[in-house]
């Protein structure tokens, strides 16, 4: 197993995904305040910690669609702490996947850093510990936002987006391997 080739995997289909939706809604995210995207993450989160528990989706989407939906809209997040939010669409197709790729790379860069510290211990963790985590890092992310960014010595509500972003890939990584 090759963490940076399945990491690769996973974020391409992300992408997709996100490149799809893009196609069909244009980036009507650009519209979303910081504090709309955090709930949106939230409620995602939530979603995957009760169908962990519950073992039941009356919707009939499972856990995996929501670990690439946090992937997706923790690199919106990132785009939009850079950019800040829009009254309406002010970006083009072209520039979102930029944006989009330009973020994906650097989630991989700090996953193979963090990875090489940690050697491989995400490969022994629980994917409903990954769930756990995501959703301390959106209450981290809320908490600064209350702040309004003025954190002693935290790390900021990007660093968090990362983390995120990085746990949800690993739950995607985990649960195609369960597929299998």
């Amino acid at each position: 197993m090759n963490t940076e080739k399945q990491f690769e995997e996973a974020l391409a289909d992300c992408r997709t995904l996100f490149e799809k939706k893009l196609h069909d809604y244009g980036a009507s995210w650009r519209i979303l305040r910081a504090t709309a995207l955090t709930d949106q993450l939230f409620i995602k989160a939530k979603r995957i910690r009760s169908l962990e528990i519950k073992k039941v989706s009356m919707v009939g989407e499972g856990i995996l669609p929501e670990f690439i939906a946090l992937v997706n809209y923790g690199i919106v997040g990132l785009i939009q702490l850079q950019k800040g939010f829009a009254d309406y669409v002010d970006i083009d197709v072209e520039e979102a996947m930029e944006l989009y790729d330009k973020n994906a790379r650097e989630a991989l860069e700090l996953m193979l850093r963090k990875n090489h510290d940690y050697d491989e211990a995400w490969r022994s963790m629980r994917v409903s510990s990954y769930t756990d985590f995501i959703l301390t890092k959106i209450q981290r992310v809320k908490e600064i936002e209350n702040l309004q960014g003025e954190t002693l010595v935290s790390e900021g509500i990007d660093a968090n987006y990362m983390d995120i972003i990085n746990y949800a890939v690993f739950g995607v990584i985990k649960l195609r391997e369960q597929q299998r």
